[in-house]
């Protein structure tokens, strides 16, 4: 999906004007209808305002032109499971397991690891191997890159 068949049909699934979207977000009715069309793309300021309005990531306003993974763990990320800022703002970087109420679940990779295999492990992937694949990814994110935990 485009972003603007994204922002109309979130607009029309909510039931409300481009008139009634416009003065919630502190535009011109002709900016949403140019924004619906593709003529233009909200700026920053105001995809922040429609994220937290439609309570979707703004990877997802944008048509999802970027996959999303958790930057402590690598799960794949969509809306349901991204992680919230203290203020309600949605975090785009980390799962909704790995960061909550503005801090980190886990403290080092190895807690991580150890929980990884004792949820994730099964008949078809084995706890050596969740070890193994773990051990090799987290390094490569962002929350623990050139970490040294």
């Amino acid at each position: 999906m485009t972003a603007n068949e994204v922002l109309r049909d979130l607009r029309i699934s909510k039931g409300i004007s481009q008139e009634e979207l416009a003065e919630k977000v502190f535009v011109t009715r002709q900016a949403v209808s140019r924004w619906e069309t593709g003529e233009t793309l909200p700026n920053t300021e105001t995809l922040k305002l429609l994220s937290r309005f439609y309570d979707v990531s703004i990877n997802t306003l944008l048509g999802s032109p970027r996959k999303l993974f958790c930057q402590c763990c690598g799960m794949p990320l969509e809306d349901p499971i991204l992680s919230r800022e203290p203020d309600g703002d949605i975090n785009e970087d980390y799962c909704k397991w790995c960061y909550s109420d503005g801090r980190f679940v886990y403290e080092t990779q190895e807690q991580l690891i150890d929980f990884c295999v004792k949820n994730l492990a099964n008949d078809n992937w084995p706890p050596e191997q969740v070890r193994a694949h773990m051990e090799a990814v987290l390094p490569l994110l962002k929350h623990w890159k050139n970490d040294g935990r």
